[in-house]
């Protein structure tokens, strides 16, 4: 989970212009059956509520409410109670003929929250806060990564890479700093996004907020400023940041029904519009990587996606993401020619150079309070490296010191660096083949 951070008045303002409040039913975009259903629901879940509650569960204003109130209670499914306890005044339940109601609604869908959003409108804002709308400067690119070492060619091919709307396809060894690197680079975007709770399709609802993807930038409540701000059925938040790596399967990039709960969720692309989806790993997910790329031909080309539920029913959203594929294979074993030539960026990741691995190796050493000794550094590369032909990799240092450390504390030595140590560090961080004697010329480097 996300810490919230609050938006500034510029993105308030202009979420409420992007998505205004709806000040009237026929504003909402959703029939007044649909909406009686869903408040219905809420009242069979929740029992007796007060209008504060049905407003915070529901999204919409009280004015909005109580007119729907009102016609529920002229066809008798809805009554009003008092409520005791904590919640003092006047409450809604329903009555024996809502509940019944309730259970017929639920049977047809099971989703009970937040009012969604039409379809259309939901596309529409996407569209109006595209990511493509955004441009990265090379100043912004190096501010960003100036707590990073890089080559700044590296940096200076993925700002193009970003501004271009593309996929980017990023390649290299194990440790070179892919991951680490792509999802940094969501912190380019630092503006907001609306994410709405729920998204309707007809009198189908599918879920796309999702806490664990979507970072809150305010808190949400539909309780203050009933008159003012954005609409509440959306989420204003950070742009998103989805990543999926060796976990990914086929159903997970379509619409998913669970049938127990009768409710929909959208897939990852649809949680990422308007951010960034980085495909971690590629060619390490349990259904080939053919069939990942081509399903996103078509979304990559024509800036839409088309989707389809359980039911049948087909419909398209934007295809509104930075997608950036990463993979420690060569991209030629993935894909043939024809797919790489649509994807507009193809970025190697590549070792160090001495300066560089000396720059990580003093930072590694500052996070664990050690001193830095350049010739120890030296030593490593020099002693260990240079005769085994092991390139320079960025996740070395950190993952050496830190063994080398461990020992010193298994030892009870003083906590400090040695050759020693890293010898020892060295000889237990690679995988031997046999018969090799401990150096690494004929070792394999760690899966990592």
């Amino acid at each position: 989970m996300y810490n919230k951070t609050p938006p500034n008045d510029a993105e308030s303002r202009d979420a409420a212009r992007v998505a205004p409040r709806p000040q009237t039913l026929a504003a909402t975009g959703l029939p007044a059956a649909f909406l009686g259903d869903l408040i219905e629901k809420h009242l069979f879940e929740g029992g007796v509520l007060s209008m504060r509650e049905l407003v915070s569960r529901t999204a919409l204003s009280g004015r909005l409410l109580e007119e729907l109130i009102g016609f529920l209670r002229q066809e008798g499914r809805i009554e009003i109670r008092a409520q005791h306890g904590d919640n003092q005044g006047l409450g809604y339940a329903l009555t024996e003929r809502g509940r019944g109601s309730a259970m017929a609604s639920l049977m047809a869908s099971g989703y009970v929250g937040p009012t969604p959003v039409p379809l259309d409108y939901y596309n529409q804002v996407v569209l109006t806060q595209s990511v493509r709308g955004r441009s990265v400067t090379r100043e912004r690119m190096f501010a960003a990564f100036d707590d990073t070492v890089l080559d700044p060619a590296l940096l200076d091919r993925l700002g193009p890479a970003l501004n271009s709307g593309k996929a980017i396809f990023v390649y290299g060894a194990p440790g070179t700093g892919k991951t680490y690197i792509t999802q940094r680079l969501a912190r380019l975007f630092e503006d907001t996004c609306l994410i709405p709770h729920a998204v309707a399709i007809g009198d189908t609802v599918i879920r796309v907020f999702d806490p664990s993807v979507h970072r809150q930038a305010q808190d949400n409540s539909p309780v203050v400023m009933l008159t003012r701000g954005h609409d509440p059925r959306y989420v204003l938040c950070q742009r998103p940041l989805v990543i999926t790596g060796g976990e990914l399967t086929a159903d997970m990039l379509e619409v998913q029904f669970d049938p127990a709960t009768r409710q929909y969720r959208a897939p990852l692309q649809v949680k990422a519009n308007g951010g960034m989806l980085i495909l971690d790993d590629l060619g390490r997910q349990r259904i080939p990587p053919t069939t990942v790329l081509n399903r996103w031909i078509l979304p990559m080309e024509e800036g839409v996606d088309y989707l389809s539920m359980n039911t049948g029913q087909h419909f398209r959203t934007p295809f509104d993401v930075i997608l950036v594929f990463s993979t420690n294979l060569q991209p030629h074993e993935l894909v043939d020619d024809a797919f790489l030539r649509r994807i507009g960026y193809k970025i190697g990741f590549h070792a160090l150079n001495p300066q560089q691995y000396h720059l990580i190796w003093q930072r590694a050493c500052e996070a664990r309070s050690v001193p830095y000794d350049a010739a120890i550094c030296q030593f490593m590369i020099d002693t260990l490296y240079a005769p085994s032909g092991t390139p320079l990799l960025p996740c070395h240092p950190r993952d050496l010191i830190g063994m080398a450390l461990d020992r010193s504390l298994y030892l009870e030595d003083r906590i400090d660096l040695s050759t020693q140590a890293l010898q020892w560090a060295w000889d237990n961080y690679f995988v031997t083949t046999p018969g090799s004697t401990g150096d690494a010329g004929a070792e394999l480097r760690r899966s990592q």
